[in-house]
């Protein structure tokens, strides 16, 4: 005796315009990756102590932020908010 077809298995969809579409790369604007991590850095310096609300906020993002910039100028600011979230963590 045959075996049934299995009707539920996936067949790959033929491409239809004969190439493969590309996955989009995103890839964020540089000059806006500085705007915001100043603008970050900026209420980092001003706060006078640690509890404000966005504190493990920034701490996550400030890290995957820099990876969008220059290495040098990345570890420059990387290092100045861990200087502003020392002295945070100090007062």
């Amino acid at each position: 005796m045959a075996q049934a077809p299995d009707l539920f298995e996936e067949e790959p969809q033929p491409d239809l315009f004969g190439v493969e579409a590309a996955t989009p790369v995103y890839r964020p604007d540089p000059h806006k990756v500085r705007e915001r991590l100043e603008k970050i850095l900026t209420e980092v310096r001003t706060a006078h102590e640690l509890p404000w609300g966005r504190a493990s906020l920034y701490s996550t993002i400030f890290p995957q932020l820099i990876l969008w910039l220059p290495e040098e100028e990345a570890a420059q600011l990387c290092f100045e908010f861990n200087v502003e979230m020392e002295r945070l963590k100090a007062a």
